[in-house]
């Protein structure tokens, strides 16, 4: 497992809600979501992405905008567009709600069966992030990123828009996965743009050394990984893994195993609640709870009963519709692509 499929597999399409609209200027659409993460692209058209207290970004046609919550965001015609804001969350698409006609697939022409000259399609997919590993990602991301057409993207726009021309049994997997490549690729895309600065995890993987030792870290973080044990597998000497992991990395190999690891426990501690501290300890490379008890609160600041804690009675808050049910909330914010 490397860095990147590691710290992106949380980030996961699920249930999208498709649809095609004809957008003909004046339009405004006001993402209100605040998602973690929401990727816009447009396959006809252009238009502009406003987040907010940032400056506008053009989007044209197959260029793709990436923005990171929970700051919310408009696509509108042009700037200062006269268009009344649409307040577009998870209904959306719905008539209902003010938005457009949509179905699951993607077929909606206009509702004249013909394309319109001129006409804008957008395809928007929230993203949710599931716990502290993917975190690590967006905290390498800046508010706003955009990627180019022309790209490895291009051909998953192409993909996406056969498939949810058609309506076939099993396609709402397929447009889910699709969704999930096209993050991947511009993510990619982004991290490899001439003159970027990408994070240290990201160019280190690229080292025929240091790139195998985080393969390691990453594929068993509970064995008993020493700067030896990893200077022997990845066949330089013990100084050179050390040196080189610091350099490109930013920190020593023990270092940034501990911080890996306790990302690691902090899901298992929401995730597996009846998990005693023990059997934590042991999935993470620890002995017994108290070595992974002290570890943890240095590097979290909170010792790990006190996070589960925190945490769990986060996620435990009722929803509004149903006071005093004492059940967490059921997640509604599946990723979805909205028109």
């Amino acid at each position: 497992m490397d860095v990147f499929s590691d710290l992106i597999r949380g980030v996961r399409a699920h249930g999208s809600l498709f649809g095609s609209s004809t957008l003909s200027p004046p339009w405004a659409l006001h993402f209100v979501d605040g998602a973690p993460l929401t990727l816009c692209t447009v396959l006809t058209g252009a238009g502009w992405v406003v987040p907010e207290n940032r400056p506008p970004e053009p989007l044209r046609a197959r260029e793709t905008i990436v923005v990171r919550g929970p700051a919310t965001f408009t696509f509108v015609d042009e700037v200062g567009t006269q268009a009344e804001p649409i307040a577009c969350g998870e209904h959306c698409a719905t008539p209902e709600q003010g938005g457009t006609r949509h179905r699951r697939g993607w077929n909606d022409r206009g509702g004249d069966g013909g394309d319109v000259a001129g006409a804008t399609t957008l395809i928007t997919g929230a993203y949710p992030v599931r716990g502290e590993i993917s975190r690590r990602l967006l905290d390498a991301l800046p508010v706003v990123l955009r990627v180019d057409a022309g790209g490895t993207a291009d051909a998953v726009l192409d993909h996406l828009a056969d498939e949810a021309a058609v309506d076939t049994p099993g396609q709402q997997v397929v447009l889910d996965r699709l969704l999930d490549w096209m993050l991947v690729c511009t993510l990619r895309e982004w991290f490899d743009r001439p003159g970027g600065e990408p994070p240290a995890w990201w160019a280190a993987q690229r080292d025929p050394v240091v790139g195998d030792a985080l393969r390691l870290l990453h594929a068993e973080p509970a064995a008993p990984w020493t700067v030896a044990a990893l200077a022997e597998h990845t066949g330089v000497s013990r100084s050179t893994l050390a040196k080189r992991f610091a350099d490109l990395v930013g920190e020593p190999p023990r270092t940034y195993l501990t911080r890996w690891r306790m990302t690691l426990a902090a899901d298992l501690l929401v995730e597996q609640e009846a998990a005693t501290l023990a059997q934590i300890a042991r999935t993470v490379g620890y002995s017994d709870p108290f070595g992974f008890s002290a570890a943890f609160k240095r590097v979290r600041g909170a010792n790990p009963s006190e996070f589960r804690n925190n945490q769990v009675q986060g996620t435990r808050t009722p929803p509004r519709s149903e006071p005093g049910s004492g059940a967490p909330p059921r997640s509604r914010g599946g990723p979805r692509v909205r028109s």
